[in-house]
């Protein structure tokens, strides 16, 4: 499912603040992206215990319970940990990942707040979440009747407000400020094809095992990690990062006149993390409308083409990753495209033939 309009994790907290408590709520959201932990902040913050369950985990009778004669009569006694004394936050975690029939024993749970003679106690509150279909995650067709006891929920990724969470959680430094520079990294859809991808919890896991590994730890490692957390070429811009910390160039210097782009061979991974630096430093910088550009703005613009030409006389590979579309990624503005070929011919005319 995908819905017009689209929350962040703050969003999110509002609108859990003000309808979980009256309705039963269905986050849906891509892998890795926070639901879970969202949900558990919530229910912390209204001062209620969180009972989770998975629902690939799940059979009919983990909800609805077990049948058992009691004065002749057949009465079904539902588990524990949904049958409390005191008022809780259910959490239904990948509902629509469990079966039909698990789906069925959670029509009267989610509507009426009640299993067989068992009703949730007064205060309780129900929310569910789940994937997308197209986020290649098991998933299975919600059932309308279902779909319609929920007020649904589609929860995007914020830099900024994940930024302003890492920073008071622990997260290793060394994450906190490479995603500062490259914020587009923070989250990709994920693949296709089987392999490591980046969300919020795949640079919080890499974040987890920098910490592990102390200070004292080598490129290669750093490399490693990285490989095995998040996506393939973000890892390996994570690694030059690494290496670049400790090495002389800065983008910023760079940028501001001070140094150059590095030219020798042995720091051609150097060089390719800071020309995808710079190509998102522009992207930033630059409005897509022309008429939007203030004098600054028009300012970066000329020293952004400057240092284009200077790459281009190092490496017109990276030149051209520079101002070439990039797959799943924005492009540079119209207005600054039609100044760089008019100013850089040879490098467009150079691009279009790799095309």
């Amino acid at each position: 499912m995908n819905l017009g309009n689209k929350v962040t994790q703050n969003q999110l907290m509002e609108v859990l603040l003000n309808v979980a408590v009256i309705r039963p709520v269905f986050i849906w959201g891509a892998p890795g992206i926070g639901k879970s932990s969202l949900v558990e902040t919530f229910a912390e913050q209204v001062g209620l215990p969180c009972v989770s369950l998975l629902g690939s985990q799940l059979a009919p009778e983990d909800i609805m319970g077990v049948p058992q004669i009691l004065e002749g009569k057949t009465r079904f006694c539902p588990p524990n940990m949904i049958a409390r004394d005191e008022p809780y936050c259910l959490f239904l975690d990948e509902l629509n990942a469990c079966s039909h029939e698990v789906q069925k024993s959670f029509y009267s749970l989610i509507h009426e707040r009640r299993v067989g003679e068992y009703e949730l106690p007064k205060g309780s509150i129900v929310i569910g979440a789940g994937n997308r279909a197209q986020d290649s995650a098991i998933v299975k067709t919600m059932s309308s009747a279902l779909i319609n006891r929920m007020f649904h929920v589609q929860l995007n990724v914020s830099h900024k407000e994940w930024m302003g969470w890492a920073m008071g959680s622990g997260i290793h430094p060394l994450v906190i400020e490479y995603l500062q520079v490259r914020p587009d990294q923070l989250w990709v859809e994920p693949p296709k094809h089987e392999e490591p991808f980046s969300t919020p919890r795949s640079w919080h896991m890499l974040s987890d095992t920098l910490h592990s590994c102390g200070e004292d730890i080598s490129n290669e490692m750093v490399g490693i990690l990285a490989a095995g957390s998040v996506s393939p070429q973000h890892a390996s811009q994570f690694k030059a990062f690494h290496k670049q910390l400790h090495s002389r160039y800065d983008l910023n210097k760079i940028l501001n006149g001070e140094m150059k782009f590095p030219s020798e061979a042995k720091d051609r991974d150097v060089l390719y993390f800071l020309a995808q630096s710079f190509r998102a430093q522009i992207l930033k910088e630059l409005p897509q409308e022309k008429d939007d550009v203030n004098g600054a703005q028009r300012q970066f613009a000329h020293q952004a083409k400057a240092l284009i030409k200077d790459l281009a006389s190092i490496s017109h590979e990276m030149a051209q990753m520079v101002v070439s579309q990039q797959e799943d990624a924005k492009s540079l503005p119209d207005w600054f495209m039609v100044e760089i070929i008019r100013d850089l011919p040879r490098l467009v005319k150079r691009e279009e033939k790799v095309k």
